[in-house]
């Protein structure tokens, strides 16, 4: 079953960025995602289907993430 994510969730991926987290922000969705990483603040467009792929859970909730930025 693919885990449901929507805009302003915090995600954990596969992955971790080049400065060392994981955690990630989803900022912009549609055929592409832009993830902004929670530590250093850089932002990355991927393919859904890549995201999809790559993505390991969901911590935070958008409405709840929201609250915190």
């Amino acid at each position: 079953m693919p885990i449901s994510f929507g805009l302003n969730d915090i995600v954990k991926m596969k992955k971790p960025h080049a400065c060392g987290e994981n955690m990630w922000q989803i900022i912009r969705l549609g055929m592409d995602i832009r993830i902004k990483c929670q530590k250093c603040g850089h932002s990355v467009l991927i393919p859904r289907a890549r995201f999809e792929r790559l993505l390991r859970s969901v911590l935070v909730k958008g409405e709840d993430a929201k609250d915190e930025s």
